[in-house]
């Protein structure tokens, strides 16, 4: 699995590296960054099951985008993403690096629509000052798709992403020591980006 992690990395750097190299027409490389209204899936106690939805909140993102082709396009992203997710009076929260692989069509003027996977490296989780060791895989999958408005070097863009595979955190229950709790980890999130080309 690290061998995989490092490969998928390697291979995000020499696209972005290559996109310096490869300038046809339409292609760019710049930043973005943008808020996060996300929740993570449920929150499970072990004794009687019962299962908490998670409340909504606004997390952020920065990184960097690149993009090749003008018409049909290919864009890449490296992205760090903070998000909290409210479980009645606990909060979960999560810190990773995405890294988005989009194909993109203009679809009318200045409009585009993409979609792709997201690769996503969990680096910290925490649920109410409890550090979590124990996610299921650091590594996972998520779905992103959106539509997007690109104005010169300025472009703006609304997306939905949700996590492809089963993920949890496990941790011990503060009020009851024997109680070993679960939360689903995977994404599920409405992104809007704000992305500036150099």
């Amino acid at each position: 699995m690290k061998n995989l992690k490092k490969a998928v990395l390697l291979a995000v750097v020499v696209v972005f590296i290559g996109l310096n190299a490869h300038a046809q027409k339409g292609s760019s490389f710049g930043f973005k960054g943008g808020l996060n209204y996300s929740a993570n899936g449920d929150y499970f106690e072990s004794i009687g099951d019962n299962a908490k939805n998670p409340d909504r909140n606004i997390g952020y993102h920065i990184g960097l985008f690149g993009k090749i082709g003008d018409q049909l396009y290919f864009r890449p992203e490296l992205v760090y993403t903070a998000t909290k997710s409210d479980y009645d009076s606990n909060a979960f929260n999560v810190k990773k690096i995405d890294a988005p692989l989009l194909v993109g069509i203009k679809v009318l003027g200045p409009v585009s629509v993409f979609g792709g996977p997201s690769l996503q490296y969990i680096l910290d989780t925490e649920f109410e000052g409890i550090d979590i060791d124990n996610v299921e895989d650091d590594f996972s999958v998520g779905l992103n798709f959106g539509i997007g408005l690109n104005f010169n070097k300025i472009g703006i863009d609304l997306r939905y992403e949700r996590g492809f595979n089963d993920n949890e955190a496990t941790f011990i229950n503060n009020n009851i020591t024997t109680d070993l709790s679960r939360i689903d980890t995977r994404p599920d999130q409405l992104i809007l980006s704000l992305s500036i080309a150099l």
